[in-house]
């Protein structure tokens, strides 16, 4: 008899996979970390093959350690970092080299190039997107254009391009199914996020042949079976999102304005829009969430490229801490971070700036400044940013936002949150479960196989584990704010952008 879901959670610095029951409870969990690839400086790259490996086995070792049969699940949901871009053989389904991560800054010239040409507005009308190396198009064009061979192979159909959802469907389904979702696809600067379908201009302006591109499909249906060999059993693949579109699902905002921030690798604030793009005038991204039962819903959102990456930083770059939950206890022994603002630009700045060529900054350093302050610096910058994201997002969308529902590793940080809630002047919301990406990539499978009956049956089962009230009062918050944004304009002026 079914009762479980499986959600595969293929994210920037590890491989997990959880088991839920259909109404959303934890069973099991694996994870696995994957090697850091780093070429230059800006590039960043991961080994595709590793990404499976580790991908499969953590999904084996969830299942072993629930102590259940393969065909007592479901379905499996997908959700993926996003626009890391992989190639592969059409043939082997080995790839060509290298994917090439989001945070990856290689194309940062041939972004400014595009922006010279006066492409950022016709490109932000398809796409909702900016222009900037973030995004998959790019990162394509760079291996096509790189390396020996490449273009003349895909253009004769030899070769497939996906984000690492496309990566892990293939390898699934044994190579049955090319294919993406409309969340994922939308990030790729390549698809019309208005009439649904890859953008021919945009291929040309790129040079990507159209027949490398996987099939766009819902995110709630069915994309195929995998393999037997893989778990003993052939399991519908039947739910595909983006990691910040499942999570922006699985914490059931599902009405228009409700908003949610997962500090994660990153920081990433999604706003539901409904089912009409709201397009940003202030450096936000429009996007699609998810696509259900022939209806698409879209997001505006804003993108903050370090976010828990500066805490594994401090742990392993400087090694200021042991582990991340040390954060919390070593920033409480200073009351705030004495005037130490930091700024974690180790790929550029993303929204609502969005400068590629900014790099990491400490400010307010004194001979009183110690380490408990610099920790506490980095946990207010996560806490800036998000700041920064919101009152765009208030602005572009013209609703207000009462409340911001988090998740994501760093979310368990209570001192965090409660820096959250006074810059915001807003309540912070933690559910109980804190996995809602990969909750959300199973609810969406679970939509598509029967598991769960609607949406609302969905929202019935959530459960909230605290929430955060603002303390600090405006002039206070305007203060730190203030500071905080003298700090951004002088990383800015430090950085060796074109134009300085």
């Amino acid at each position: 008899m079914k009762k479980y879901l499986l959600a595969l959670d293929q994210g920037t610095t590890s491989s997990r996979a959880i088991l839920f029951t259909s109404s959303g409870e934890p069973v099991a969990v694996s994870q696995k970390e994957f090697r850091q690839i780093f070429p230059r400086e800006g590039w960043v790259e991961h080994n595709a093959e590793e990404i499976w490996s580790t991908q499969i086995d953590v999904a084996k070792d969830a299942i072993e350690k629930a102590g259940i049969e393969a065909d007592e699940i479901y379905g499996i949901g997908i959700t993926n970092q996003r626009e890391t871009t992989v190639v592969w053989e059409r043939s082997t389904g080995k790839p060509i080299c290298n994917a090439i991560v989001w945070q990856c800054r290689r194309t940062s010239e041939y972004c400014d190039t595009l922006r010279r040409d006066g492409l950022t507005e016709p490109i932000r009308r398809k796409t909702g997107l900016i222009i900037d190396p973030y995004f998959s198009g790019t990162k394509l064009r760079w291996i096509l254009e790189n390396l020996p061979g490449a273009r003349s192979r895909a253009e004769a159909g030899e070769l497939c391009f996906g984000t690492i959802d496309s990566w892990l469907i293939w390898n699934l389904t044994g190579g049955r199914v090319h294919a993406t979702d409309y969340s994922n696809a939308s990030r790729t600067m390549m698809f019309n996020i208005n009439t649904l379908r890859w953008d021919d201009e945009l291929l040309s302006l790129l040079g990507v042949p159209k027949r490398m591109l996987p099939e766009v499909r819902e995110s709630s249906g069915n994309f195929g079976y995998t393999e037997k060999s893989l778990f003993g059993a052939e399991i519908p693949v039947a739910g595909v999102a983006g990691d910040q579109q499942a999570a922006l699902f699985g914490q059931c905002c599902y009405s228009e304005g409700s908003v949610k921030n997962t500090y994660g690798t990153g920081g990433f604030l999604l706003m539901n829009t409904g089912e009409r793009p709201v397009f940003s005038k202030n450096g936000l991204v429009t996007t699609i969430a998810w696509s259900v039962d022939g209806r698409v819903n879209y997001a505006l959102e804003g993108s903050v490229f370090i976010c828990g990456a500066a805490v594994q930083w401090l742990r392993d770059g400087m090694g200021l801490i042991a582990s991340a939950p040390e954060t919390e206890s070593v920033a409480r022994s200073v009351p705030d971070s004495g005037g130490v603002y930091f700024v974690p630009a180790f790929v550029g700045l993303g929204a609502p700036y969005w400068d590629p060529y900014a790099r990491g900054a400490v400010f307010g350093i004194t001979r009183g400044t110690t380490r408990a302050h610099l920790i506490r610096a980095v946990l207010d910058s996560m806490a800036f940013q998000t700041a920064d994201v919101i009152g765009i997002m208030q602005k572009d969308s013209g609703i207000y936002i009462p409340a911001l529902n988090v998740d994501g590793g760093a979310s368990g940080n209570d001192l965090l949150l409660e820096i959250q809630a006074d810059l915001l002047g807003r309540r912070i919301i933690r559910p109980s479960c804190v996995e809602t990406t990969a909750m959300g990539a199973a609810f969406l499978a679970g939509l598509a196989t029967g598991a769960v009956d609607s949406k609302e049956d969905i929202a019935a089962h959530r459960r909230i584990a605290a929430e955060f009230e603002p303390r600090a009062d405006d002039a206070e918050r305007r203060v730190r704010i203030d500071g905080w944004h003298r700090a951004i304009r002088g990383t800015v002026a430090f950085s060796e952008h074109p134009s300085n």
